[in-house]
């Protein structure tokens, strides 16, 4: 039988989009726009964040 898991929550710093690639407004000698890829720090290229309970369990 399958598990059920549930989902991870959605990052909410990039909203699931946790990489894009944005323009410089020059391009390259072949004519292409020059891009920069960048990842968001917040859950470091993933999307998802661990939820805080997961996190911060300690104690008896």
């Amino acid at each position: 039988m399958p598990q059920h898991t549930r989902p991870m929550p959605i990052c909410p710093d990039c909203d699931g989009f946790p990489t894009v690639a944005i323009t410089t407004g020059q391009t390259t000698a072949g004519g292409q726009r020059q891009t920069l890829t960048v990842t968001c720090r917040a859950c470091q290229g993933t999307g998802h964040r661990t939820p805080a309970a997961a996190l911060a369990r300690s104690g008896k």
